[in-house]
């Protein structure tokens, strides 16, 4: 597999029991950047994230993964080139963490193969990338959020792939934890050049740290690119219904989202107030 690797849909059509959720969906993952797929509740960027990792089978369409339909690869070579952490993972019961992230070497098992040293240092350095390794004899279901969502993603880390798909991250995860999770994706994209899609809800974490935005509205691609020209007034209206005011976020440079709400008769210009306080600091 190349270090750079390719990965598209083309009229993507999938969903549960014959009802399409995602709907003629084609786009380009950007090779080596991180890509965040937002949008409101139940537009599909769930079920899209599946389907590019087929968990769902597409009702029509295609997901090309290095110009290879990735329904017609091998399960364990597919495993080697893609990962995928899904929502509120569950762990066995009692498995300690090095185990757990070690389960991220089995797609480079072979039959008869026994566990080898490329396995031991595989899991050694996944551990320590994401700052567990003096976790890795404690069993999973003793920590905090924070610290198991590092294990799920030291065990994706593992299976040492070209493209690694995450579902929500940072879900039930305090601001605090939340940055933490992110900002080691963002260490990972840079130092690995992984190339990272993202379902994120929350639209500034998006662009803050997405290099390119998809915006989803009723299973449907509406907006693809970086997200200073996707996180629009007219964009955030016409995916979450929201009227907002879309400022320069003083700690990142990114687009910031700022809901009007009741309360938008107070500011007249928020981004004004916005730099007074940088300024201040």
């Amino acid at each position: 597999m190349s270090t750079q690797p390719t990965f598209e849909t083309r009229d993507l059509v999938s969903g549960y029991g014959g009802t399409p959720i995602v709907k003629g969906v084609g786009l380009t993952v950007p090779s080596g950047k991180i890509s965040v797929i937002i949008g409101a509740n139940a537009c599909g960027k769930s079920t899209l994230l599946k389907t590019m990792a087929r968990l769902i089978a597409p009702q029509s369409g295609s997901v090309i993964l290095d110009g290879q339909s990735v329904g017609s690869i091998p399960t364990k070579e597919l495993a080697r080139s893609l990962g995928l952490l899904p929502q509120s993972p569950i762990a066995p019961e009692g498995i300690v963490v090095a185990d757990l992230v070690g389960r991220g070497r089995h797609p480079h098992q072979r039959m008869f193969r026994t566990w080898s040293s490329a396995d031991d240092v595989a899991v050694a350095e996944a551990l320590s990338a994401t700052g567990i390794a003096d976790l890795a004899d404690r069993a999973v279901d003793e920590l905090s959020g924070g610290q198991r969502q590092r294990v799920w993603i030291a065990m994706a880390l593992a299976q040492q792939t070209g493209v690694l798909l995450l579902d929500e991250p940072t879900t039930f995860l305090d601001l605090a934890r939340q940055i933490e999770v992110l900002d080691l994706l963002a260490d990972l994209n840079e130092k690995k050049g992984t190339t990272i899609v993202m379902v994120l809800h929350d639209m500034n974490m998006a662009a803050r740290y997405g290099d390119h935005i998809f915006a989803m509205a009723d299973g449907e691609l509406v907006a693809s690119g970086s997200p200073a020209e996707v996180m629009t007034t007219d964009l955030i209206e016409q995916v979450f219904d929201l009227d907002s005011m879309v400022v320069t976020d003083p700690v990142s440079g990114a687009p910031m989202v700022l809901p009007r709400g009741r309360h938008h008769a107070q500011v007249a210009d928020v981004s004004d107030v916005l730099l007074a306080h940088t300024a201040l600091r």
